[in-house]
Formats: structure tokens, C-alpha cells, sequence
């Protein structure tokens, strides 16, 4: 649903407007995180954890009707256009067995066999998916794409941003529950300055897009994230609610500077039918961040932890685990920031089909495509 979302915006807006609608889109996104905390943390505490996969029922019938009522379709004008199912299968099975590494390796242990199987079929088949992208005559992927820096750094971008927000909302959700004692409806309650910041702070992100460019609002944006986590790393076992606000705003500022403005860098460099190729790369970037997160930070969390969560010195190892995890979480979004900055231009260029044609990839392409009855050879 979210590479649909962006690619119906990209149709429907002209490109000097669309880092304000894609800021706008971001901050309606970051709604989420104020509504999703709280109402999870109350369906949690009082109908049980199963209760919040219930909440998608309704609101998926609404976003059905409502999409059916106010949507425009739009599509791909190209012919011949057809689901390139080997580049799908491989693809999804190679992310799916990718993630579930990530997620499970600290509960099976990062060298035990299910974990290193799972690591190596998905670099053999992400490794499948890209020959097969590199020489099909219509991949679900242009790899071309990828030869500009603009698209390659927002998505580096993406990956880190949400590498830094799972990191925030996971880990500081459990720090805040099992070491503050605190309720789930009340972590929802402390997470609200920071959601309300995001919603504020993208649509301004968006609009200084449009007439700064992309470039200095990933950087800047990036740059908060990274101090927020360092103020949550300094947090200790007795913790109350003005130490954990600072990093709250900060962050909160942070993602929603960082996340409209990585989409417009990325969206720009393509033309408007691989609105929704462009928009999937950078969803799929932003989910392989966020689990890379969990898994990188959980691995730095649980090797610090050596008694049972009964034991009185359970909190303070986890607290020193949870620091040095923020701390590397901290140190690599400042990487991501400086990556920002080197990568993506101030103004990107959209790719038009001129653009992409001489790209060699497309012409490889059209090299190997056959000669249609009447066409003239002089074409190749």
C-alpha cells in the first residue's frame, strides 16, 4: 500500500509541488505513530496483545471504500507490460529468508544452522534477482536506476532512517516498560510529544524541499535522529519524564525532516510510470532498515544480558546493553547523514526517457529485444 500511496501522489502532483504533498503524506504517515502506540498500548492492557490485529479490519474496509471513492487510477502507459514472476519470486522468498534471519539469529544463535542456511539461500537468491533483473527484457526492476547517485542515497537514506526508528520506538518501548515499570498505555502516552513533532515538523520538511531540494533536510534530519539516540543512551535504570522528553522532540523533529524529503530525492529521478518501482524500493529499503535495527541492536542488548530477567542485576545489564546499542545506532545514522550529503544533489534531475535510454543497462536491453515485423534494423 505505501509504494501505491507515493506513486498515486507523484501522478497527481507536478514536480515543483511535490515535495509539499509528499511532506504532507510523511506527516499524515507520522499520525500513525501517535494513534498506534496508545490505542496498542490499550488494547494490549486490557483485551490482550492478539487485539491489535483485530484494529486492522475497519480500517482496512474504509481505506477500501475510500480508495474505490477518491482515487484516480493511474498506470503505466508502457506496452507490453506484464508481472516478471521470476524476479518477484526470487525477490520476495530472498527478502523473506533475509528478514527472518535478522529477526530470529539472537533467539537460534547467529552461527546455528537454521540462521546461516537462512543467510545463505537469501544471498543466493537476492544474488538470482539481480541477474535476472540485469538481463530480463521487462524486470520488475530497472537496475539502471540505481546509476543515480540521487535514488541510491535516498534509499541508503531510508534504510538508516529506519534502521534509527525501530531502534527508538522497540527498544526505548521496552526500556520504558521493563525497566521504568511503566504501563503500555502509559509508553504510548510518553510517545506522543514525539509523534505530534513528526506530524508538524513533515509537511515544513516538504514545502523547504521544494525550494532548497532534498539534500540538507536528509542530512539534517539524519543528524537529530542521531543525537536523539545518543540522549536515550545516556537514560538509566531510575529515568522519569523531563530526562526522556529532550530526546523525544529531537527525534520526533528528526524523522519528520528525514522522511519526506528522502522520498522526494527518490521519487525525483524517475519519470512518473516508475513512480510505483521507485516508491517499493525505498518501502522495501525502509523495512530491511528497520529490521536490520531490531537485529543489530537486540544482538548488542542480549550480549550484555547473562541473568534472568528475575535476577536484580537484570536491569542494569540491560540498561548498559541498550546504551551501547543506541550508541552504535547513533554512529551509523551519522554515517547515513554524511552519506546524504556526498550523494544526493540539491536538485535532482528527473530521469526522462531520453535520460534512461542512453543509461547502459536500458541499452543492453534494447539491444537483446527482437526485431518486430516491419521494424526498421537501424533501430539497434
Amino acid at each position: 500500500m505505501m509504494p501505491a500511496s507515493l506513486s498515486i501522489i507523484t501522478a497527481a502532483f507536478p514536480r515543483e509541488e511535490r515535495g509539499t504533498a509528499i511532506g504532507i503524506w510523511a506527516g499524515v504517515s507520522g499520525s500513525a505513530l501517535a494513534i498506534g502506540p496508545l490505542l496498542g498500548g490499550m488494547l494490549t492492557e486490557h483485551l490482550g496483545w492478539s487485539a491489535i490485529f483485530f484494529v486492522n479490519v475497519p480500517v482496512g474496509a474504509l481505506a477500501f471504500a475510500a480508495s474505490r471513492v477518491l482515487v484516480v487510477e493511474t498506470r503505466s502507459t508502457e506496452p507490453g507490460q506484464a508481472l516478471d514472476l521470476p524476479g518477484l519470486s526470487t525477490s520476495g522468498l530472498g527478502l523473506l529468508a533475509l528478514v527472518y534471519a535478522l529477526i530470529e539469529a539472537n533467539h537460534y544463535g547467529w552461527t546455528s544452522t537454521r540462521i546461516l542456511v537462512l543467510l545463505l539461500a537469501a544471498a543466493v537468491l537476492l544474488s538470482t534477482f539481480v541477474l535476472i533483473e540485469r538481463w530480463s527484457t521487462r524486470p520488475m526492476l530497472d537496475l539502471g536506476l540505481f546509476e543515480d547517485r540521487t535514488f541510491s542515497g535516498a534509499n541508503v537514506a531510508a534504510l538508516l532512517v529506519s534502521l534509527a526508528m525501530f531502534g527508538i520506538f522497540f527498544f526505548v518501548s521496552l526500556y520504558m516498560q521493563n525497566i521504568l515499570g511503566y504501563s503500555p498505555v502509559h509508553t504510548g502516552l510518553v510517545f506522543l510529544p514525539m509523534s505530534f513533532l513528526v506530524v508538524v515538523s513533515a509537511p515544513l520538511a516538504g514545502k523547504a524541499t521544494d525550494i532548497v531540494g532534498p539534500r540538507w533536510p536528509i542530512a539534517l534530519g539524519m543528524t537529530l535522529l542521531a543525537i536523539a539516540l545518543l540522549i536515550f543512551s545516556r537514560l538509566g535504570t531510575h529515568a522519569d519524564f523531563l530526562q526522556l522528553l529532550p530526546g523525544m522532540l529531537i527525534g520526533g523533529v528528526g524523522m519528520g525532516v528525514a522522511m519526506g524529503p528522502m522520498t522526494t530525492a527518490a521519487l525525483s529521478t524517475v519519470p512518473v510510470d516508475e513512480a510505483g518501482v521507485a516508491s517499493g524500493v525505498v518501502t522495501t529499503a525502509r523495512q530491511v532498515g528497520g529490521a536490520v535495527g531490531i537485529a543489530l541492536m537486540g544482538a548488542i542488548v542480549a550480549a550484555a544480558e547473562t541473568v534472568a530477567p528475575t535476577d536484580p542485576r537484570f536491569a542494569l545489564q540491560f540498561v548498559e546493553g541498550f546504551q551501547h546499542a543506541l550508541e552504535v545506532g547513533a554512529g551509523i545514522t551519522l554515517v547515513g547523514a554524511a552519506l546524504a550529503a556526498i550523494l544526493v544533489r540539491s536538485k535532482p534531475a528527473p530521469v526522462t526517457a531520453k535520460r534512461r535510454a542512453q543509461h547502459p543497462h536500458v541499452a543492453r536491453r534494447r539491444r537483446r529485444a527482437p526485431i518486430r515485423s516491419g521494424e526498421r534494423v537501424s533501430r539497434f
